[in-house]
């Protein structure tokens, strides 16, 4: 596929133009750089499968992913193939002569992307050898022990290894930008530079070690970011040596990045660099074709969900299912650093509020964290037996009664209704009452934890006293594993599971971006965020109002921890206080938020930072007017003239408001006139060109 033209001697808006009129940019070489291509370790993986398509339309044939081998990854993921590009395909065939296994591919993942895999297994004999000249460069010791660290050692060598043994075939022309993500594909970069590689370089950091363990730790980060002593701190975590690799790589990189406005100000005194440009997380934004398919969704998988609860809370289901909402915590098992132990908290609180004003609400909460188990809990998967066997015995009966009916009817009789069911009849469902008696409460857990007594969730729940009585108006169901489509127990994948929800809920004291709020916003799903999260800022800068569109922004960088907490309480109560048609309405203007995450739009951070890369690595060849990086202005939703506004901000003062007073609010709310009037606020700070139909934009395209 043919790639963009040269770029013209006129300067666009600030990107780079070529000096050099025999140099075409069809000749440059993306390359991104992670330990995540193809291989699933955290969000950083989400990142760059999501922004694999946009990447692939702007560049075509000549971007290539670089990751590491791993086989049981690749079965699945990856279509081997020849390199199509001589000069990738010499370097490779260079590496594979002296024993390295290199392999090739396309991801199958939206986009294809090419993808070049390195074998770290088959490399490994190199190691004391590399960890070495790493050390002649750097003076960075790795320790023996540290396997991660000596992996990442292996990758980043064979990453500026093929990175030489590519740019060598173009006589020190400006071909290539390589882009690496996190520390562990740092070690790449840093020998680029020390071996003066004409190689623009991008590094990105999705979160800064030392601050991911200080905050785990339980300290107040935030307060005292100028004041930590940094190399003490890493030092007695015993991650010196990777803070080390960081810093480096931050500081040889043409051009620093990260996720999002507090990550930047965390880098600034955590790896003492402030970061050249943010480039916000995205999305691909799946639109449906009907308008309100995404609401039938949300029924369809909340009544799958409404199944489970039936059977996990067997003999003890004396609340009504149409009046029970379903929130939800999911992601790493990080107790402080993902809010779960304001959450729990705050739903204590919540429990003591639903149950004083004596609502007909039942709140049941999800914590999806994955933990240590043994396997399923057997009360737990008693439970889902005994609800299919009350439907089957339900379904018998049911059949044998409408027989009888319709053969009544046929006869113009009006049947004996006392007589229509037998005596069998009435002993089988009394057998399958007896079968729902239990006497003990519904688990908190769907599994067997291995260190039950010592899980900080299990503990605060004890602490709480949130044991699923009858009397509670909050349940919790902690299920310590991944969801899957292919479970006995729940079986429904995450996005599923997701959609089939009410609000997640995800207080992060420590949260560089926030994948699982961003999910949720494009499913059209309310969520909890907070000031201290990467999306939370996002979206404070971008929507006037945000809990009016369901992104509700729990403070917990000004307040104290117990005042966060109440604000969380008084969100989760005010959402318990919408009624249906309520939180039909807030759906509606959630999901619309989803293009602010499409990468489509946020795809241009992304840019800005290559073209800042050509300009400052190859100034003679690329020139950029200075400008800063593309600003965000305009592109913000005004709060919503309609009613019913957001929980926050129209309690009641008793929980008991009429019904009337909601059906005059509801008859001044018009959806539509409502979407058109958001999409006129949608003011982009810069429009990128239509395209004609089947035109896919290049990297010489732009204009912004």
């Amino acid at each position: 596929m043919p790639l963009a033209r040269s770029l013209s001697m006129t300067s666009l808006n600030g990107l780079p133009q070529c000096e050099d009129e025999d140099l075409p940019l069809e000749d440059l070489l993306l390359f991104e750089v992670s330990w995540e291509v193809t291989n699933k370790v955290g969000g950083i993986y989400t990142v760059i499968q999501t922004k694999a398509k946009t990447t692939a339309d702007e560049w075509g044939e000549n971007y290539f992913l670089i990751g590491p081998y791993f086989e049981q990854n690749v079965k699945t993921q990856v279509e081997f193939s020849e390199p199509p590009n001589p000069a990738v395909k010499k370097a490779m065939d260079t590496m594979k002569s002296q024993g390295c296994q290199v392999f090739f591919g396309r991801w199958l993942i939206e986009g294809s992307p090419y993808v070049l895999l390195f074998d770290i297994g088959s490399a490994a004999w190199n190691l004391d050898k590399w960890k070495g000249e790493f050390w002649e460069v750097s003076n960075i010791g790795i320790p023996f022990h540290d396997q991660e660290a000596n992996d990442a050692v292996i990758f980043g060598s064979l990453t500026a290894w093929f990175l030489k043994e590519l740019s060598c075939q173009f006589d020190d022309k400006p071909n290539i930008i390589a882009h690496f993500h996190e520390w562990q594909a740092g070690v790449g970069l840093i020998l680029s530079r020390s071996q003066k590689l004409p190689v623009a370089t991008i590094f990105t950091t999705h979160a800064t070690l030392l601050g991911r363990y200080l905050c785990a730790a339980s300290i107040d980060f935030y307060n005292n970011l100028d004041q930590f002593d940094i190399d003490k701190e890493a030092g007695e975590r015993q991650i010196y040596h990777r803070y080390c690799m960081e810093r480096a790589s931050v500081h040889c990189a043409h051009v620093f990045t990260t996720v999002s406005q507090i990550t930047a100000t965390e880098a600034e005194h955590m790896l003492k660099k402030s970061p050249d440009v943010v480039t916000p997380n995205g999305l691909n934004i799946k639109k449906f074709s009907a308008m309100h398919e995404f609401q039938n969704l949300h029924s369809m998988y909340k009544a799958r969900i409404q199944e489970f609860i039936r059977g996990h809370f067997y003999g003890h289901l004396d609340f009504d299912l149409d009046k029970t909402l379903f929130f939800f915590i999911a992601g790493r098992y990080e107790f402080s650093n993902k809010g779960a132990d304001m959450f729990l908290e705050a739903l204590s609180r919540l429990n003591f509020l639903l149950r004083v004003h004596k609502t007909d609400v039942t709140v049941i909460v999800f914590f999806i964290m994955p933990a240590k188990t043994n396997n399923f809990n057997v009360e737990t998967l008693k439970g889902q037996a005994v609800r299919k066997q009350l439907w089957d015995t339900a379904q018998s009966v049911k059949e044998k009664f409408g027989r009888k009916l319709y053969n009544s009817l046929l006869k113009g009789e009006i049947p004996d209704l006392n007589k229509i069911l037998d005596r069998d009849d009435i002993s089988i469902m009394k057998r399958a009452i007896y079968t729902t008696q239990r006497h003990t409460l519904p688990p908190v857990t769907t599994h067997n934890m291995i260190d039950d007594s010592n899980d900080p969730i299990l503990n605060t729940i004890r602490r709480i006293g949130l044991f699923n009585n009858r009397t509670d108006r909050v349940k919790v169901i902690l299920h310590p594993e991944f969801l899957s489509s292919t479970s006995p127990l729940l079986p429904l994948d995450y996005e599923e599971f997701v959609r089939g929800c009410h609000l997640g809920v995800f207080p992060s004291y420590y949260e560089p971006w926030g994948y699982t709020p961003a999910e949720c916003t494009v499913m059209g799903i309310p969520s909890v965020t907070t000031n201290l999260s990467g999306f939370g800022c996002f979206m404070q800068e971008h929507v006037a109002d945000p809990a009016a569109y369901g992104i509700y922004i729990v403070d917990r960088r000004f307040r104290s921890p117990d005042e966060s907490c109440n604000q969380l309480t008084q969100f989760l109560y005010g959402f318990c206080q919408q009624n249906r048609r309520q939180r039909i309405i807030q759906r509606n203007r959630t999901e619309r938020l989803s293009d602010l995450l499409d990468w489509k739009y946020l795809g241009r951070y992304y840019m800005h930072a290559r073209h800042l890369a050509l300009s400052r690595t190859f100034p003679v060849k690329f020139e950029m007017e200075p400008s800063a990086p593309p600003k965000t202005e305009g592109f913000r939703y005004p709060r919503p003239s309609s009613v019913p506004p957001s929980p926050s901000a129209s309690q009641h003062s008793s929980p008991h408001h009429s019904e009337a007073e909601d059906e005059d609010e509801d008859e001044r709310y018009d959806e539509d006139e409502e979407a058109e009037r958001d999409r006129q606020n949608i003011k982009s700070p810069f429009s990128i060109g239509a395209l004609p139909q089947g035109k896919k934009k290049q990297h010489g395209e732009y204009r912004n």
